[in-house]
Formats: structure tokens, C-alpha cells, sequence
């Protein structure tokens, strides 16, 4: 991976043009990133290259969540018009390669995330748009949009839409109060810092965060797309939540609406990680996302959108059915 041509020069007026700049990751978006090392000195360079990307979201809740007393990075210097970022290093010890070296920290360490998005939700949502009706309906209808026609099946469209209209107002009706969602807040975008604030945990990948329901995060969380979360974990989890919020009875239910809004979405959004972007290691998630959508569609509250997949996507079509474009 290249470094942006401009970062030498950025770097440089930034007070690290003697820092050499060395590959750090890429995600599921155009965004890549470089750890910069001046001596003693570290630092991540984000690209995030427009107009693709556009860092500004993710500089405003940074500073938002930094201001409220979470351990967001700081912003160390900014070229809005190169889209490059140069922020505070939190290290490389993320809460995924973490906990599965050492399953037995899992409780404690879930645990302190669970307390952290306890004390977010005391707080005023952040100034973001809502996670309104739009939005749920753009993001399930990525499933259709990309993951039908990739298995080659036709599906009613009109009626996947009638159905989560259906079970939306679950959610939108709520009495839980209306929060920052941070949207990826998962395991492998917390890291474990060594720092009093902030339960120890760093927080990335939030530029996406709308105000919405306190349950979005938490499936985010203990219905992670990219490791297994125990049940037994999840439910703990829940738990704790639910004895530190004291949620509505509502809760439950909007927490299934949002985990099968949110595991539809990502089944489409991998389906065109792999047939867009050219990215065919997410096919390997999407047994778990349908195991993880199907356990949601369980719940009573979601039974007419659950009618409409019983309807359009045979059981065979699910799971396995992309397997043979996954890599090995």
C-alpha cells in the first residue's frame, strides 16, 4: 500500500516531515491508513481520499465524543481538500485479536464497552441527522439491490418494503430516548488504550453516526459481523444494559427489528464489497449474518418481514450460497 503523493508535504507542515510512514490498513471504504513514526513519536495518517471519502463527519464526532469525555483520537493536523487526516495513535491492541487470544478477558472487556455505551446514552444525541425511516429502508434495500440478483433471484421488491414498514415503528415509536449511534461500533473498531476515561477504550470508525435508538449499537456490538459472539455473551451483555438503562419493554423488540434491519444491510453491503469493489473475502461472513438475521426474524415483532422471506429466499439460497467466490 502507497502513501498518498501528498503526504510527505503534509506531513511536513505538520511538524513530521522526518517521519517515515508505513502501511497500517484499509477498510471497507476508499479510506486507507498509515502509521507515521517520528522517534518516539506515533501518529495515524488517514486517507481518505475525495471525493470518495469526506473526513469532515469524522473530525466533527470526534470532537464531539472527545468533548463529552470519550476516548476519541485527537486530530493532530487537516487538509480537508487532500481528504488527509493526520490523528492520535491509539496503538494495536484491538478489542477483536484481543479477547480471542485470551476468551476468558471476553466478559470484562465486553463488559466495559457495555458501560460505555450506557454512559453515551445519558448524553444529548450528538448534532448528526436521525436514523429515520429513509435510511432503514436505503440500507435493507441493499440486500435486494446487490444480494438477490447475485444468487439470480427475482424478488418483490414493493412488498420487502411494505413489510419493514410494517415492523419500523417498533423502533420508531420507542419511549427509549433518542442517542448518538455511532453505527460500527464493534469489536474490531475499539481499541484497548491504557487511559482512566473512557472505560479504556478507544473508539474509531464512528463518521457514519446518526441519532437514533440506543439498541443500534449494542447489536452492532454482540451481533458482530466479523467474530462470534457467544450467546451466553450477548445475553450477559443485554443484561448489563439493561440494569444500568433500565430500557422500556419495548426494548427487546426494537433490539430484534434493529439486529434484522442491520444483518440485512450487511449482507448486501458485502455482496458489494465482493462484486463492486472487488473484495471477495467478505462473502465468508455472510453464513454468519444470516444465521444472526435469521435468529432476528424470530422474534414476533418482526413476523411480516420474516413472511416475506420465507416467501422469497429459500433456505438454500441463504447461508452457503455464494461460497464457491469466497476465497479459500
Amino acid at each position: 500500500m502507497i502513501p498518498p503523493a501528498a503526504a510527505p508535504a503534509f506531513l511536513g507542515q505538520a511538524g513530521w516531515g522526518d517521519a517515515a510512514i508505513v502501511p497500517l490498513a484499509g477498510d471497507a471504504s476508499f479510506r486507507r491508513y498509515f502509521r507515521v513514526i517520528d522517534g518516539g513519536r506515533r501518529a495515524v495518517l488517514m486517507d481518505a481520499p475525495p471525493p470518495h471519502e469526506d473526513p469532515r463527519p469524522f473530525i466533527a464526532i470526534a470532537e464531539h465524543l472527545l468533548e463529552d469525555g470519550f476516548a476519541a483520537p485527537r486530530i493532530l493536523a487537516r487538509d480537508l481538500e487532500l481528504g488527509l487526516v493526520l490523528i492520535e495513535d491509539f496503538g494495536d491492541l484491538r478489542v477483536k485479536e484481543h479477547v480471542d487470544d485470551q476468551p476468558e478477558a471476553e466478559l470484562a472487556v465486553y463488559g466495559r464497552a457495555i458501560d460505555l455505551l450506557a454512559d453515551l446514552h445519558r448524553l444529548p444525541a450528538a448534532p448528526v441527522p436521525p436514523y429515520d425511516r429513509a435510511v432503514y429502508q436505503r440500507e435493507v434495500g441493499l440486500l435486494t439491490e446487490w444480494y438477490c440478483p447475485a444468487i439470480g433471484l427475482s424478488v418483490d421488491q414493493d412488498a420487502y418494503a411494505a413489510a419493514w414498514d410494517a415492523v419500523l415503528p417498533v423502533v420508531e415509536q420507542s419511549a427509549s430516548p433518542t442517542v448518538t449511534v455511532l453505527r460500527d461500533y464493534h469489536a474490531e473498531n475499539i481499541m484497548l488504550i491504557d487511559r482512566a476515561t473512557s472505560h479504556g477504550l478507544g473508539l474509531l470508525d464512528f463518521q457514519d453516526a446518526l441519532a437514533g435508538h440506543p439498541a443500534y449499537d449494542l447489536v452492532s456490538l454482540l451481533q458482530d459481523a466479523r467474530r462470534d459472539v457467544p450467546p451466553q455473551v450477548e445475553a450477559a451483555m443485554l443484561a448489563r444494559y439493561k440494569a444500568i438503562a433500565a430500557p422500556p419493554d419495548d426494548f427487546d423488540a426494537a433490539y430484534a427489528v434493529l439486529g434484522a434491519q442491520r444483518n440485512a444491510k450487511i449482507i448486501g453491503i458485502f455482496t458489494r464489497l465482493w462484486q463492486r469493489d472487488g473484495k471477495p473475502r467478505y462473502l465468508s461472513f455472510l453464513p454468519r449474518m444470516w444465521g444472526l438475521l435469521e435468529r432476528d426474524l424470530a422474534h414476533p415483532a418482526l413476523a411480516p418481514v420474516a413472511q416475506w422471506f420465507a416467501a422469497n429466499i429459500p433456505a438454500d439460497q441463504r447461508h452457503d450460497a455464494l461460497a464457491e467466490f469466497a476465497p479459500a
